[in-house]
């Protein structure tokens, strides 16, 4: 997460200067998170935010909460 605040992957994060995370999802195994990536990205941006503001209402940083 580090890594992607300070800018060194190319991809989204950096070409849209994206540095806080508001939302998270674990799940067991990487090929279960990338399906669920998957389907949200096909998902209307009116459920994305409700989704984001049912664990996060006022849309904070949660990198602290990962990161120590």
């Amino acid at each position: 997460m580090r890594q992607h605040k300070e800018g060194r992957f190319d991809g989204f994060t950096k070409r849209y200067g994206v540095t806080t995370l508001v939302w998270y999802e674990m799940h067991p195994a990487r090929e279960l998170a990338f399906r669920a990536e998957r389907q949200i990205k096909k998902w209307r941006r009116d459920w994305k935010i409700n989704l984001i503001e049912e664990l996060n209402p006022w849309w904070e940083d949660l990198t602290v909460r990962i990161v120590q």
